[in-house]
C-alpha cells in the first residue's frame, strides 16, 4: 500500500509527494526569478533560493506536489520579510555610525560584532510576544517606568513586570548562555 506522505528525502513513484531533488529542479528557477523580482538583486536572491530548499530539507520531511509552490512561496515570503527586516535595521545601524565624528567610530570588528548582536536581539524580540517586546521596547528605548508602560499598554504593573522578566530572561539567555 503506498501513502501519499513519503519522506521527501527518499525517491518514491507515487507522484502525489515530491522529492526534494525534484522539488528543487522544478520549481528553483520560477522561485529565483520571484525572488529576483522582490528583492532586485541576483545575488541575494540566489541566496534566498537556497535558503528556502535548506528549510525544506531541514524542517519538513514531506513535501506533497499540489502544495509545493504555495510551500516554496511562504518560506520565500519569511526569508524575504527577515531580509528586508535586517537590511533594514543594517541601514540605521549604519547611519548612526556615520553621524559619529570619527575618533568615536568602532573599529570594523566592533561594528561587524555590535552589528551581529543587533541582529541577535532583533531575532529573540520577534520571537517574544507582542505585550512583552511592547513593555521592554518602551523601557528600554523610551524609558517609560513600569507603572507608565501598564498605562500605554493597558495592562497592571504585575503584568508589566512578568513582561519585563521575560524578555530580560530572553536577552540573558541569548547572550550569556
Amino acid at each position: 500500500m503506498s501513502s501519499p506522505y513519503l519522506p521527501a528525502s527518499i525517491p518514491c513513484a507515487d507522484a502525489a509527494v515530491a522529492p526534494v531533488d525534484g522539488l528543487y529542479r522544478e520549481h528553483r528557477p520560477w522561485l529565483f526569478g520571484w525572488l529576483r523580482r522582490k528583492l532586485g538583486c541576483e545575488h541575494r536572491a540566489e541566496d534566498l533560493a537556497q535558503d528556502v530548499f535548506v528549510r525544506v530539507i531541514q524542517g519538513r520531511k514531506v513535501v506533497r506536489v499540489n502544495e509545493a509552490r504555495a510551500l516554496l512561496t511562504t518560506i520565500a515570503k519569511g526569508l524575504v520579510v527577515d531580509h528586508q527586516r535586517h537590511a533594514a535595521l543594517e541601514y540605521s545601524y549604519l547611519a548612526y555610525l556615520a553621524t559619529l565624528p570619527e575618533a568615536y567610530a568602532p573599529s570594523p570588528e566592533t561594528q561587524a560584532e555590535q552589528l551581529q548582536s543587533l541582529m541577535q536581539l532583533d531575532r529573540l524580540l520577534d520571537g517574544l510576544p507582542p505585550k512583552a517586546r511592547s513593555a521592554f521596547l518602551l523601557s528600554q528605548l523610551d524609558g517609560l517606568t513600569y507603572p507608565e508602560i501598564a498605562r500605554r499598554l493597558g495592562v497592571s504593573l504585575s503584568s508589566v513586570q512578568q513582561y519585563m522578566v521575560r524578555a530580560m530572561s530572553a536577552c540573558y539567555a541569548a547572550f550569556y548562555e
